[in-house]
């Protein structure tokens, strides 16, 4: 439901003689034509700016209605580097050239407590999103958060109701709903507006589950604070493959690791399971029973809902929908149909038709002005990933599991039921 918009317009009113300090003077104190005034500026700070965090920053910094405050990274290169691409932006709007403004953090927390930020962009490794949200909700920060939402199962229960209780506005990174030419909102509305019939099967092809973490130690970088980059993550030694040195163009290997992630299963499963669900409409729910393939195959696993659809793991990477008059095929940059005729025949006036968001980044910015649920919130952010945990613990334990959506939870399998969440190391805790 929406929510007075009180905080924003108080907090970036008071404490104006700080706010200049750490904010910096020469962008606030003349905004250039056409820009949002000083106090009508959403203002960000970014937790993670690897290769993903870092994009994150770029596309924010060309929102006018944003300013950019504070930068959070365990890499010092790393957050060093992205306040340069903060300052060197606003440089440009001010007259003498040169800006300083944006704050540098080691520890995420010291950022979630200054009063100058209003909102977060969360671009950790996947086991950090959880305690990220967690502690930013509390902090009474807006939050954009990456997907895989969540590490485990239950991770999701308590972002959910730790938004809810904050009543924080709250993006999933799952751009496929806002981006890439709209043909994933065009596949949505054409399986909802039955165009293929009945629908029966949906196959997504990503990557298989993650395995364990066997990679040999190294001697940590100077300026890696490995520790808090492990977090709640079991202790062991550092790894490059697992945090790069210094300012990295790849996505980095923990995505493999069960340690740190869901496995390519998850990485790219949270966007095309999103687009699944989204189209059964079953994005706030989930399936009754999983089924994994038959052996040690990674690929071939099949949930089944209560509808009697069957979304199955495995096949051409994307999204397939199988109708009784048709199908459906969808991933970026590519649509198609057999029959052709079914995409070939637009939408009529009547039909339905899903929210229209052309940018995921405007999309979020919007909803936290207006106090209004954008396009993926943390319960569809939270549903979607739940699919990959279910499928990774079908692969994991390599039996028929019957699944409760409503109480998430495997009815009478205490074995099961272990896989849903995990202790976290040390001080971490949820």
């Amino acid at each position: 439901m929406p929510v007075p918009s009180v905080r924003l317009t108080r907090r970036t009113l008071i404490q104006s003689a700080a706010a200049a300090t750490l904010v910096g003077p020469a962008i606030l104190s003349r905004p250039a034509r056409g820009q949002a005034a000083p106090s009508e500026r959403i203002r960000l700070g970014f937790i993670g700016v690897g290769t993903m965090g870092r994009g994150h920053v770029g596309r924010f910094l060309g929102h006018d209605d944003v300013q950019v405050v504070a930068i959070s990274d365990v890499v010092a290169e790393r957050a060093d580097h992205a306040r340069q691409q903060v300052e060197s932006k606003y440089a440009e709007a001010v007259k003498s050239g040169k800006y300083q403004g944006c704050a540098v953090h080691n520890d995420f927390r010291e950022l979630l407590a200054r009063e100058d930020v209003d909102a977060v962009v969360i671009a950790t490794p996947d086991h950090w999103h959880a305690l990220g949200c967690v502690a930013a909700a509390r902090a009474k920060k807006d939050i954009y958060c990456e997907k895989p939402l969540t590490h485990t199962i239950a991770q999701g229960k308590k972002i959910i109701a730790a938004v809810r209780e904050h009543k924080i506005v709250f993006q999933t990174g799952s751009q496929q709903r806002s981006e890439f030419g709209g043909l994933f909102r065009q596949a949505v509305d054409y399986v909802r507006n039955g165009r293929i019939g009945k629908l029966k099967t949906v196959r997504v092809g990503v990557g298989g589950p993650p395995v364990p973490c066997d990679l040999p130690d190294e001697e940590t970088p100077a300026g890696t604070d490995w520790n808090l980059w492990l977090g709640p993550a079991p202790e062991r030694g550092y790894n490059e493959i697992l945090c790069p040195r210094g300012v990295h163009k790849h996505f980095p290997a923990w995505r493999n690791y069960r340690e740190y992630a869901g496995g390519g299963l998850a990485d790219m499963g949270a966007h095309h399971f999103d687009i699944a669900q989204w189209a059964m409409k079953t994005d706030g729910s989930g399936p009754v029973e999983i089924l994994p393939p038959p052996g040690q195959a990674t690929s071939g696993l099949k949930m089944i809902y209560a509808s009697g659809i069957e979304l199955f793991h495995g096949g051409r990477s994307g999204c397939t929908f199988e109708g009784t008059d048709g199908t459906l095929y969808v991933d970026r940059g590519k649509i198609e149909s057999m029959p052709a005729s079914i995409l070939e025949t637009p939408l009529a006036e009547g039909d339905e038709r899903v929210e229209l968001s052309t940018d995921h980044a405007r999309n979020w910015l919007d909803a936290i002005r207006t106090r209004q649920d954008p396009i993926c919130t943390a319960e569809i952010g939270a549903s979607s990933a739940a699919i990959c945990h279910l499928a990774n613990i079908g692969y994991a334990l390599r039996r028929p599991l019957k699944w409760n959506p409503e109480k998430q939870e495997f009815p009478t399998d205490s074995e099961a039921n272990k896989l849903l969440d995990y202790e976290m190391r040390g001080e971490w805790k949820l």
